[in-house]
């Protein structure tokens, strides 16, 4: 007896110092998309808004850090009710968790665990913001991004990462996020604008980006975080899988730049910084769910398919009426969709487990479960989000007045504007402001 519990004792984990700080630069990495994808949709919209943009997705650290600490980790992680939501009490306002408590079966503090899926928490409200530039309240946007967090994120995270969830009990692979985070936040996206309508001038005005450098250094940013969203996800790296993530990131992040712009070289005869920009982070949206699943060719596949379904999908919302600004559906819900489902064709059965996909002799069983998986996620929080903008919009309402759009939002809100041009170069403008020239009668008198 005294032997098998001495085994028993070696078996159980002890606290990594190793794995806890590589989880502790995963977290912080992706805090750092957040900024990032702030740049990134501040960049894409006219300069009269591109403050509240910026602000939209910076909020969100605000919000959703103190709501996950009060009740959001319990809802999510806490003791499974129904294989639907979590709790417990122990994790309201993380009070009860010691110091050196470990994470369910993991060799890292549960401290640490919650602050990595706290960043997780924070940038998907923020993916939501982006197709709705432009038009709606900064106020209503908080409120929203409290409620939209609490009745969709908390539960669907649980159904998809929490021990007893249903889509994590039904075997459906989700390594970093594809659900619960991309095809959650577009699905979000498509229910609120719907509600909302479309921007003043809508195909008729152009809506160009203000500022593509800002778009290049937002996609930079959030690929480089992107590396802790996908290779953190394992939580450690003692066997190798969050090194094969790590890698499948960069491949498939390559490929579906290369495939978008390849596209758009095809099917309007430019390569655009956009499109490339808009590429990658196609890419690195549909290897958020496969790439602990699949080979690094497997991820070529994946970032190649996405990038191109992603770059057809942006045209869809002026054939069918809908005003997705910046391209949240197109991008963020079909890929999550794209590579959701891929897992179920290219998944080897020789990484993070062993399913494998149609082309590796698996049959059709995990790709009927990633379709349930993600039309499950998608419907809830496509009906959801539209209820909560819904009710939103008749109480407090969600738009600002037509005039204020068309001025421009920043000042408005936010009192304030992106760029200070009144004392910008040498010009007759510039000289009016200044003040004048002391005159030759001064002068004399000064002798």
């Amino acid at each position: 007896m005294a032997s098998a519990i001495t085994t028993l004792a070696a078996d159980a984990p002890t606290l990594s110092a190793a794995n806890t700080g590589f989880m502790l630069i995963c977290s912080a990495l992706v805090m750092l998309m957040t900024p990032g994808l702030a740049f990134f949709y501040g960049g894409m919209v006219r300069v009269k808004s591109s403050l509240n943009m910026l602000m939209m997705s910076f909020i969100s650290l605000g919000i959703v850090t103190i709501l996950w600490v009060l009740y959001g980790f319990s809802l999510a992680f806490g003791t499974d009710s129904g294989s639907l939501i979590g709790w417990n009490s122990d994790y309201v306002g993380l009070s009860g968790i010691g110091i050196t408590e470990l994470w369910d079966g993991y060799t890292i503090p549960v401290y640490v665990f919650a602050v990595f899926q706290l960043m997780f928490a924070v940038i998907t409200p923020a993916l939501i913001s982006g197709a709705l530039a432009d038009r709606v309240k900064f106020s209503a946007w908080v409120l929203f991004t409290a409620l939209w967090v609490t009745v969709v994120y908390f539960p669907v995270a649980h159904w998809v990462w929490g021990a007893g969830g249903w889509l994590f009990e039904m075997g459906v692979i989700d390594f970093a996020g594809g659900t619960a985070v991309h095809i959650n936040a577009g699905a979000a996206a498509l229910g609120v604008i719907l509600v909302i309508g479309k921007r003043v001038g809508f195909k008729k005005d152009p809506m160009r980006p203000h500022s593509l450098p800002l778009v290049m250094l937002g996609a930079g940013l959030l690929w480089f975080g992107w590396f802790g969203f996908n290779a953190g996800s394992w939580l450690g790296n003692d066997d190798g899988v969050g090194a094969v993530m790590f890698v499948n990131t960069q491949v498939a992040t390559a490929a579906a730049m290369l495939a978008w712009l390849a596209y758009e070289k095809l099917r309007h005869g430019s390569f655009t910084t956009l499109g490339a920009a808009s590429g990658a982070v196609a890419g690195l949206v549909a290897i958020t769910p496969a790439g602990g699943a699949v080979s690094p060719l497997g991820a070529i596949a994946v970032g190649a398919i996405a990038g191109v379904l992603c770059a057809m999908a942006v045209g869809l919302k002026y054939k069918f009426g809908y005003d997705d600004s910046l391209d949240v559906v197109g991008v963020h819900l079909v890929g999550g969709i794209a590579g959701s489902l891929l897992v179920g064709l290219f998944a080897t059965g020789g990484v993070q487990s062993d399913v494998a996909g149609l082309f590796y002799g698996g049959g059709l069983e995990q790709l009927g479960k990633q379709a349930i998986g993600v039309f499950a996620v998608l419907a809830y929080s496509l009906v959801a989000s539209a209820v909560l903008a819904l009710v939103l919009d008749k109480t407090i309402g969600m738009r600002v007045a037509e005039d204020v759009e068309v001025a421009g939002i920043d000042h408005s809100e936010h009192a304030e504007t992106a760029y200070d041009f009144s004392g910008a170069g040498g010009g007759a403008a510039a000289r009016s402001t200044a003040a004048p020239l002391p005159s030759a009668a001064s002068k004399k008198v000064d002798a």
